[in-house]
């Protein structure tokens, strides 16, 4: 593909992933914010643990956002399916923004949950089907560039505004992608499972601004989405077909991976856990944007060699230095619970928990967003890609109340030894499990997971299928 090919996929997929500015603002809100909802000045009345279940909300809408998934990405497309997000979380943002009581602020949370979670399964696998296998994995972790700016913006801002700003910057945004959502093309792997043949051609040729190379491809979009309708497709294949089954344990391990590698914890309770560190050398919001800014700055430099790397190099690279600083954490506080003098050595909090943004970002919370539209085929993507979501919500949800009983009954050390364990397991379940995705078409995905020889499918004029070995 030439430059301007590309640079017309990435404008595409920064545009269909715009909201997800807004879905990492929500994600984030709750750190710098629920010091603001227990002060005295508070707008809103609410105790410490009325506050706290700000976090778990979230995370519960988006489990019961899980059965719209299967429905609204094959019912009205990937791109109809952002567009109803949009609207849902830019009418949170507004009713959090007015919210008289915490309840109305629990509502508007909860259906955010459930809007974050149907983008984050429209997004990538709307991104998957329009990428050129060159720059899939680029393209793919966009959608994590977009969440950690919203994550970031919110760090950099929340703590020296009022509460309604923030609700405004997050409607603008959404505003954004509601006013340009309607003129990118749908997924030409989505029209032509719904036989809509010319309007597939029509999306590919917007897409890749060559009528040339346009037919050979959907020639190749056309015979891979037939194959596939042709296998069987009923829920249970989800397990009973030996590829699906791989693909989905792949991505329920690497999505519990993320938070029980304790990125809920630390992005939910971050100014917490520097400050219960006694840490000196610098402030807990100080600290909070640096640790966002790291992430971003990882997860960039991921993204830019993910499709030269490869997706399990990154896997294991930052498993293992995820867990370190995990460990580093963990010590700490158990000789602070022990009651060890350990203030001289407080500075090791903050820059144990830079390095684990940086580390964490470069792989475990990168590159699942990328697998988890690959891995499955045409006809298992949706219900394969909700199934793998509704792990990633559930373990978030684990990973929160883990940590908040643990560290109550028995000291912050504890849940901290348990991410560490997790990310280390990570590196070992990468070694032995997942395959290498770089550079393969979605079509030779399937017959890697299915451990048969690549192969390339050749269309004929007599309507007869060959194939050839690679």
């Amino acid at each position: 593909m030439s430059i301007l090919q590309h640079k017309r996929l990435v404008a595409t997929a920064v545009l269909s992933t715009l909201s997800c500015v807004s879905d990492g603002m929500q994600y984030a809100w709750t750190a710098p914010v629920i010091p603001k909802l227990i002060a005295k000045d508070s707008p809103v009345s609410s105790t410490i643990n009325q506050a706290e279940w700000l976090e778990t909300i979230l995370m519960l809408g988006g489990c019961c956002g899980i059965p719209l998934n299967l429905f609204l990405v094959d019912k009205i497309g990937r791109k109809g399916t952002l567009i109803c997000s949009s609207v849902t979380t830019l009418l949170a943002w507004l009713a959090i923004a007015v919210a008289p009581t915490i309840e109305y602020m629990y509502v508007a949370r909860f259906f955010a949950g459930i809007a974050g979670d149907t983008g984050f399964v429209a997004a990538p696998m709307y991104i998957a089907e329009i990428a050129d296998h060159k720059i899939r994995g680029f393209l793919s972790s966009i959608i994590y560039l977009m969440m950690l700016s919203g994550i970031l913006l919110v760090y950099c801002v929340a703590p020296f505004v009022p509460v309604w700003v923030l609700c405004f910057l997050g409607i603008c945004f959404n505003g954004i992608t509601l006013l340009t959502l309607p003129f990118i093309p749908e997924s030409p792997y989505y029209l032509l499972y719904q036989d809509r043949l010319e309007d597939a051609k029509q999306s590919l040729l917007k897409l890749r601004n060559d009528e040339k190379c346009i037919e050979s491809e959907l020639s190749d979009i056309g015979i891979a989405v037939k194959r596939q309708k042709s296998e069987r497709g009923k829920p249970q294949d989800i397990i009973l077909v030996k590829s699906n089954r791989k693909a989905l344990i792949i991505m329920i391990w690497l999505n519990a991976s993320q938070h029980m590698s304790s990125i809920s914890v630390m992005l939910m309770n971050l100014h917490t856990i520097l400050d219960d560190a006694g840490a000196k050398y610098v402030a807990s919001s100080t600290a909070a944007i640096i640790f966002s800014a790291l992430m971003l700055v990882a997860a960039l430099l991921a993204s830019a060699v993910i499709d030269n790397f490869g997706r399990r190099l990154l896997l294991i690279t930052s498993g293992i230095f995820t867990g370190i600083s995990l460990l580093i954490i963990a010590i700490y506080f158990q000789m602070k619970y022990l009651g060890s003098d350990v203030i001289s050595f407080s500075w090791l909090i903050p820059i144990s928990v830079w390095f684990y943004a940086a580390a964490f970002k470069f792989g475990i919370g990168l590159v699942p967003i990328v697998l988890t539209a690959e891995l499955f085929p045409a006809k298992m993507k949706a219900m394969g890609m909700t199934l793998s979501d509704a792990f990633y919500v559930g373990f978030s949800v684990i990973s929160l109340q883990l940590y908040q009983q643990l560290k109550s009954d028995y000291g912050v050390h504890i849940p901290f030894y348990i991410f560490a364990f997790c990310s280390f397991s990570t590196v070992l379940f990468t070694l032995i499990y997942i395959p290498e995705t770089k550079g393969k078409t979605l079509e030779e995905i399937q017959f890697l997971l299915k451990n048969e020889e690549r192969q390339k499918l050749i269309p004929k004029r007599n309507g007869i299928i060959y194939t050839q070995v690679l």
